[in-house]
């Protein structure tokens, strides 16, 4: 049962890493792609990907059974805007060197989703959990005085993938499976959208450059590998432990941001985000009694 639980761990830190450090790196370097167009390209080969894994792992049944319900339909349409625009604001976070903004966005998130669920399926708050959301708040309102000092990218990542993460829980649907199912559904709103980039010439993704073809399908890849690494640790630790251990992301998000790329963090921003770090303390502690609990 250890030994189980520890491969869990180890699949999710290599998750954690590979979103926090590997993915960082992947996307800074495919920035001279248009953040737009390569969010299209994202949609576009992160469906290629899960389709060929859906093969592989014999998920097509899965895939028919969610086409045949329109309601899921709906719903996985709405996350797949959902997904589409955190992708897109992540993104444009990182190719205009606001990684630090986009770090908090994925602190809060986990705290903002426990707030969600108990507005939305009623579930219950505990004493730390509601210091936990009140802390996030005095952070965002402390910030919001200053208004330079905002983390508006950040905001938007949390609020997106929240809200993505509630219709996620409503329906109850396998992560991969979802993803390629949303992805299938936004993708000829995305080929649409490619198309006018390719009419006013302003393509990265060209047959005349085979080497830039080649790092932009990468963004299938990308999003697929740390995804599958995650579910894997679910399966393996549970939700609980793969939960605690992907604060690794924003935290190397947070170092890459300030140490490697040297992004400016005022005294105000400081702040926020020690506000932030004593609200994730809280949550985790919490996370983990409750682990042990059930």
């Amino acid at each position: 049962m250890k030994n189980k639980i520890y491969k869990g761990l180890l699949f999710s830190s290599a998750a954690s890493f590979w979103w926090g450090i590997i993915g960082v790196f992947y996307f800074k370097h495919v920035s001279f792609v248009g953040p737009i167009e390569l969010v299209i390209h994202r949609t576009i080969w992160t469906a290629f990907v899960l389709a060929i894994t859906t093969t592989i792992f014999s998920k097509w049944n899965q895939i028919l059974e969610i086409f045949s319900n329109k309601k899921k339909i709906f719903l996985l349409f709405i996350s797949g805007i959902l997904i589409y625009g955190n992708w897109s604001v992540w993104i444009y976070a990182v190719f205009i060197n606001k990684l630090v903004d986009a770090s908090f966005g994925y602190y809060i998130f986990p705290i903002i989703s426990v707030f969600l669920g108990a507005v939305f399926f009623k579930e219950k708050l505990n004493k730390r959990k509601i210091i936990s959301i009140s802390l996030v708040i005095i952070s965002i309102i402390y910030l919001l005085i200053d208004y330079k000092s905002l983390h508006w990218t950040g905001l938007a990542v949390a609020f997106l993938w929240s809200a993505y993460n509630l219709i996620r829980k409503k329906l109850n649907i396998e992560s991969d499976t979802g993803l390629f199912v949303e992805s299938l559904i936004i993708t000829p709103i995305v080929l649409i959208l490619f198309y006018f980039i390719v009419e006013k010439g302003l393509n990265d993704f060209t047959l005349s450059n085979p080497k830039n073809m080649f790092w932009i399908f990468l963004a299938g890849p990308m999003t697929i590998i740390p995804l599958y690494f995650y579910i894997k640790a679910v399966k393996l630790a549970g939700l609980g432990s793969s939960g605690m251990i992907f604060f690794i992301t924003p935290t190397c998000q947070f170092l890459l941001g300030i140490f490697y790329y040297s992004e400016p963090l005022n005294l105000n921003t400081l702040i926020g985000f020690i506000l932030i770090w004593i609200a994730v303390i809280i949550y985790l502690k919490d996370l983990k009694e409750n682990k042990y609990n059930d």
